[in-house]
């Protein structure tokens, strides 16, 4: 199949991704041709091989495929536009969490009060920053220290800034800091790109104490403030459209196959030298890298006979490497606060997204930022007695609780079994309660207090600790930010499946680069901190 034209169309309902880099650029209507140069494969494979066309698999294909001697295939299971024709649900900056045609359909296992939650996830080229809230804010420095902390090498606060730099094309900030040239659009949200409610939002959280914060990603992104976003005038710009533009998806060297879904990967002699497709087809590859998500990059490597052995010998899997493979899930539990607004004096609804109070509860450490508050024209404004409806939405962004990802068979068509853990520990709990209360106290004074008619979610008569502890499940949601199903980590670290390269322990030729590779979920949107990650794996991967 190698070199082979891609003309499929047709959503055929597969769930799994697969990319594949160092063969010929074969997309929808493009010509396949061949580059020559040194070739790892034998002339049926690829030099590279990545699995997953989402944020990091693009970002990995955009940049490997920049040397012409390298073949690149990149494998994605959904559908593959053309940069200017997406869809309006991966295209509208209105629309959030896609539609049935472009998503996964995955749903969590039922948690902590019993409530299972949906966990969309992107299955189309671009992957999730197709139908994310396309907010463009980096991990902060604490994230890098408390990776290094633990043990982590090469991925402190300054090792990894030129990554980001290196992606980003910005008009703000300071050039020590920011990329003017990137491949990836970030626009810094100005006062008056913003809804009233919202500069309503900023101006109570100033008069609660908070300080007005200009840039996100700058040194100090303690406070309040206008959003970073990666989006032009209403539409998102997933990686589908900026990392592989019509350039990039002509190189010659560079093929994608859509709508392809992938089994597993073969291993001889403790190494990965092919991919297997769900319809038996091998593709060999000098490398292959899964870049297809948390839970997309886990169940492959757990169909692979890598993951937890005693889980794969229950489902008759041959142990390859007995690895803990998504045994150390994390996503930021979310509570949506409501609230019913004066319809004339709340102005209109848009942007959907667009300021942050980005804060800290009673048990952050020094270094922590663990509580977002997003001003959000979310809800059904017939749900409100006045006609009128925001929400301010909290999160915890440093949870504690682990969750876990398993099989649920041999299927690659099958949706893994995927258990949150949201709130399961009291310690995220209480984090979650104060940040209810800092929405409160900013609601209580300053210009939102005039655009506020009555609070609906969680309600005036929850006020004690217990009885709002016991609310929690009425609104509860997932920030959508899975990470850490196969963490890096240092030699001897129990929990790393992979090494500070993204190299899969003990089996040569395979690395993991996307948001499971994450030792734990860092304190803000991960889609930022998944391209860095991916441009900095590739990077090594060049030296």
């Amino acid at each position: 199949m190698t070199g082979q034209r891609d003309n499929t169309l047709v959503d055929k309902g597969r769930r799994n991704f697969v990319i594949a880099s160092g063969a010929v650029g074969a997309v929808v209507g493009l010509e396949p041709k061949f580059a020559l140069g040194k070739t790892l494969a034998g002339v049926n494979g690829y030099d590279v091989v990545i699995v997953g066309g989402g944020s990091a698999g693009a970002a990995l294909a955009y940049r490997l495929s920049g040397d012409p001697a390298r073949r690149v295939l990149l494998i994605e299971a959904g559908k593959a536009y053309q940069p200017e024709e997406y869809p309006d649900p991966v295209r509208l900056q209105t629309i959030i969490g896609g539609d049935p045609a472009h998503d996964w359909g995955f749903t969590s296992e039922p948690g902590w009060a019993g409530k299972a939650i949906p966990v969309p996830r992107g299955k189309v080229l671009g992957g999730s920053s197709a139908i994310n809230g396309a907010v463009a804010m980096r991990a902060h420095a604490g994230d890098f220290r408390r990776w290094a902390e633990a043990g982590l090498p090469n991925w402190s606060h300054d090792e990894v800034v030129p990554f980001y730099k290196l992606m980003e094309r910005t008009s703000h900030g300071s050039d020590a800091l920011h990329g003017r040239s990137g491949p990836w659009p970030i626009h810094q949200l100005q006062w008056d790109e913003i809804s009233d409610m919202q500069r309503a939002f900023i101006g109570s959280a100033e008069a609660a104490g908070y300080k007005r914060v200009t840039d996100f990603n700058g040194d100090d992104p303690f406070g309040v403030g206008p959003y970073p976003m990666n989006t032009r005038i209403g539409n998102r710009l997933n990686t589908g459209m900026t990392y592989l533009g019509r350039g990039v998806r002509a190189r010659p060297n560079l093929t994608i196959r859509s709508e392809t879904l992938v089994d597993r990967l073969e291993i001889q002699d403790n190494r990965a030298p092919a991919v297997v497709l769900a319809g038996g087809e091998r593709i060999e590859a000098g490398e292959v890298v899964l870049a297809a998500g948390t839970y997309g990059s886990a169940a492959l490597l757990m169909r692979s006979g890598i993951g937890p052995a005693k889980d794969l010998s229950a489902l008759d899997i041959p142990v390859v490497a007995d690895l803990p493979v998504g045994t150390r899930l994390q996503d930021h539990p979310f509570f949506f606060t409501t609230w019913a607004a004066h319809p004339e004096r709340l102005g209109l609804p848009i942007p959907p997204v667009g300021a942050l109070l980005w804060g800290k509860s009673s048990l952050a450490r020094p270094d922590d930022l663990d509580t977002h508050v997003t001003a959000v024209h979310y809800g059904d404004p017939k749900s409100s007695p006045t006609g009128g409806i925001f929400m301010l939405a909290v999160a915890n962004t440093r949870p504690q609780a682990r969750g876990s990802v398993r099989l649920r068979d041999r299927n690659p068509a099958s949706a893994p079994a995927i258990a949150l853990n949201l709130l399961g520990e009291a310690e995220d709990r209480q984090r979650l309660m104060d940040g209810i209360e800092i929405v409160r106290r900013i609601v209580s004074d300053g210009p939102l207090k005039e655009i506020v008619a009555d609070e609906m979610v969680p309600g005036p008569s929850i006020r004690d600790r217990a009885a709002l502890e016991s609310a929690l499940p009425m609104a509860l949601d997932t920030y959508h930010h899975p990470t850490s199903t196969a963490p890096m980590g240092a030699d001897g670290d129990p929990h790393a499946v992979v090494d500070w390269q993204g190299r899969v322990k003990g089996v040569g030729g395979l690395r993991v680069a996307d948001a499971s590779i994450f030792p734990d979920v860092p304190s803000v949107a991960t889609n930022p901190t998944v391209i860095m990650a991916a441009e900095r794996i590739a990077a090594w991967m060049m030296a």
